[in-house]
């Protein structure tokens, strides 16, 4: 779902919900919506180190680490999974920004070292890359029997068509977030990131796919449909424009849900999850999808080189995937569950719970997921060209 100040907690948030297939359908694979940023240049054993047969490797061990976003999980599952296995684990939220992370742990990584972390769960861009790079083992899935509860359409992206190296932690969209005291009005469309009276009071994501595809749709672009830095320059233009005149305030990782809690955001990207966290304690915090659309995206976990933990791997991603283990998470961290059947056990639980069953921003309709499209694929020389501009502007 990629300068957190709740970052290096060891235990879970509290949930806040009241937190990245509507992004891969069939449908949308076909439209060729689905394809993700090209890979960099592989450095490293195409298995990643792990066992020949698929299996994974590594064998035994009874501790995890598990590095991920702020406030993606429920404040149980973590206690609830090492009362359950005695698995001794550690559930970091140190993961604030995809780039951000990548750049400390490819010093490591580069030189066949090992990190702290088993597990991450990086948006299915950067997944890909480590996947690529030789940095992520083959999964034991063998050991993952509830595998088979998967929504198939998470299953087996073009990135890793055999769905070796990857399993689908949450999927959600981003859109604009808003502060109702502070804006004094509602907020519909990606034009108000852009309006003076919300000068210095505006966040932008520094995940460059969500930022700059919420302004291309704006500008009648479709990012699903780029082929080159030249068909999103207007977008980088936009952006620019912006932060020279002082309209944005900063750019930020997971970051902005105090700024934007607390006021210092008018206005700003944002992780749908998130917003929906925020607002059971503060009903002035509201997402939207803007009028001009979303964008989608969904983070995959994958098991860092180096580890071998691959019992306790197997044994926590197994645990996710029953459907009442998934529902609490989906509770917590207010994103879209991976596993078919959570939506009913939700509804069997009534309540507030059988109200969230009917969130379109958890279980999106027909009419939600017609506003939401998927970044481009691009070729490695367009995809350090859009880096390097965003940088530029992002001050990254």
């Amino acid at each position: 779902m990629n300068t957190r100040p709740q970052s290096g907690k060891n235990t879970p948030r509290s949930p806040r919900w009241s937190r990245r297939d509507f992004l891969i359908r069939s449908s949308l694979a076909g439209a060729g919506m689905l394809s993700l940023p090209a890979l960099l240049a592989a450095c490293g054993d195409d298995n990643g180190g792990s066992s020949s047969d698929g299996t994974g490797g590594g064998g035994g061990g009874n501790s995890l680490v598990f590095d991920n976003w702020t406030a993606y999980i429920d404040d149980e599952t973590v206690a609830n999974f090492i009362a359950a296995t005695g698995i001794d684990m550690k559930y970091l939220e140190t993961y604030n920004d995809n780039n951000e992370y990548f750049a400390k742990v490819q010093p490591v990584l580069s030189k066949g070292k090992k990190i702290d972390a088993d597990i991450l769960a990086p948006t299915s861009w950067m997944a890909a890359r480590y996947v690529s790079l030789g940095w992520a083992q083959k999964l034991p899935l063998a050991s993952i029997p509830n595998k088979a509860n998967l929504r198939s359409d998470l299953i087996g992206p073009n990135w890793d068509p055999n769905g070796e190296y990857s399993l689908p932690w949450q999927t959600g969209t981003a859109g604009i977030a808003y502060n109702i005291s502070a804006t004094g009005r509602e907020v519909r469309s990606v034009a108000d990131l852009f309006a003076p009276e919300f000068k210095g009071r505006v966040g932008m994501l520094s995940e460059m796919r969500d930022t700059i595809g919420l302004i291309l749709m704006s500008e009648g672009i479709d990012p699903s449909t780029l082929t080159s830095f030249d068909d999103a320059a207007p977008a980088f233009e936009k952006l620019a424009k912006a932060n020279a005149d002082g309209q944005i305030r900063q750019f930020t990782g997971n970051d902005y849900m105090d700024d934007l809690d607390r006021g210092d955001f008018a206005v700003c990207v944002a992780w749908s999850g998130d917003v929906i966290q925020l607002a059971k304690d503060n009903p002035d915090v509201r997402f939207v999808i803007p009028e001009e659309g979303g964008t989608s995206w969904y983070d995959s976990m994958i098991w860092v080189t180096g580890s071998e933990n691959s019992d306790a791997v197997a044994q926590w991603m197994n645990y996710v995937y029953d459907p009442e283990n998934a529902a609490k998470i989906a509770l917590g961290s207010g994103y879209m569950t991976p596993v078919v059947g959570v939506r009913e056990v939700l509804e069997a639980m009534g309540g507030e719970e059988a109200e969230m069953a009917n969130d379109p921003l958890l279980f999106p309709d027909d009419v939600t997921l017609a506003r939401l499209r998927v970044f481009a694929s691009l070729g490695e020389e367009e995809e350090a060209k859009f880096d390097e501009e965003f940088s530029k502007i992002s001050g990254a």
